[in-house]
């Protein structure tokens, strides 16, 4: 799957960009702020229907105007899928499939698939649970319907019983209802995920050795409080204390993925470099991943990763993306000679771009 055409009307800072990509290699440079990485999230946002940011939907229209728009024509499998994406003011957006509407925007998920390393993904170490688990749920979502709804249904009955808890309800039958509902996708949730970490962490380990030269052990361990245990039953026996905390404090939505350096939670272990080498090879295993369960191969996005990496991992790094395993990918920079240095490494073809207060400008290269 390639990426030929974007266009874009007001997303973010950017107001208006026409741009045809390479089939290979794609690179944006500009300062910081000028919309780079605007550029990148509108194309994740074509894949997953929202931004990589999680930015609000009314706050993704370029300030003072109604309307944002991004449409994409890929070349997939060797036809072409158009796909366009509508935001209105006050409105609920529109996704287009070859000028189709989808009924639910679910049902575009994994029809682009698509990997993101980028400055926010330290949040997998430092944040929360729930940025590990949406790291969980959007590998297993692009190649897995049957997950996605169990996700989509399980989070729904988990917003209702927290309603009726916020209201102080005491009807018992349904809370047996929801509670039976979440038991049921609930456990297709954690079966799935527990499956898919087993079969991703050897494929992870893989990648962290070809970047890392160290002797270092890393490992990803999923923990679960439905493990042995039926949730129906914990959801009964929790009821009450969660009434009084007025949401559900037992479920696959506190579910965790524990990620280790040496047997160790690398967010107390791990040095920056070990940091950041961790997370890249979080997301090439992703890619890999998504690679051998899907149709097509993923796009992949860039955005400021050699930021604070040596040479020799940054060699390691593009060798391996520079591979035949990868297809389409795009990169973004501060500095055009720190580009032209890297691209001079893959020896395959490349588009450059330059990025300026929104405007992007193709250059000759």
């Amino acid at each position: 799957m390639k990426l030929k055409k974007l266009a874009i009307l007001n997303y973010k800072n950017i107001e208006q960009a026409e741009v045809e990509f390479s089939p290979k290699i794609n690179c944006f440079f500009g300062n910081n702020g000028m919309g780079k990485t605007n550029l990148l999230d509108a194309i994740y946002y074509l894949s997953f229907t929202k931004s990589h940011v999680s930015t609000p939907d009314n706050q993704i229209i370029k300030n003072g105007n109604n309307l944002c728009v991004i449409q994409g024509i890929y070349n997939y499998s060797g036809r072409e899928e158009e796909i366009f994406c509508a935001l209105r003011v006050g409105q609920r957006k529109q996704f287009k499939r070859n000028k189709k509407e989808y009924e639910k925007l679910s049902e575009h998920i994994g029809l682009l698939p698509l990997v993101m390393i980028s400055p926010a993904d330290v949040e997998l170490i430092r944040g929360g649970s729930d940025e590990r688990r949406r790291f969980l749920d959007l590998i297993i979502s692009q190649q897995d319907k049957p997950y996605l709804h169990a996700l989509i249904q399980y989070n729904k009955a988990l917003y209702q019983r927290n309603v009726l808890l916020k209201n102080q309800s005491h009807d018992q039958s349904l809370f047996e209802v929801l509670e039976m509902q979440m038991d049921i996708y609930g456990q297709l949730v954690y079966e799935t995920r527990k499956r898919m970490v087993e079969d991703f962490v050897p494929i992870f380990n893989a990648y962290y050795h070809k970047i890392c030269t160290f002797p270092e052990e890393v490992d990803l361990r999923y923990v679960s409080q439905i493990e042995g245990e039926r949730l129906k039953d914990l959801l009964e026996e929790s009821r009450e204390r969660d009434r009084m905390l007025s949401y559900t404090s037992t479920g696959a939505h506190k579910d965790d993925l524990e990620m280790l350096l040496n047997t160790s939670l690398i967010r107390k272990a791990g040095s920056q470099g070990q940091t950041k080498t961790y997370l890249i090879a979080l997301k090439l295993a992703q890619f890999a991943f998504l690679k051998s369960k899907g149709n097509t191969t993923p796009v992949l996005l860039l955005d400021d990763l050699f930021d604070k990496l040596d040479a020799n991992r940054v060699q390691q790094i593009i060798s391996l993306v520079n591979s035949h395993e990868f297809g389409q990918i795009f990169i973004t920079d501060t500095n055009r000679k720190y580009l032209d240095e890297i691209l001079s490494l893959t020896g395959n073809e490349y588009s450059l771009f330059k990025v300026d207060q929104g405007e992007v400008q193709p250059l000759t290269i």
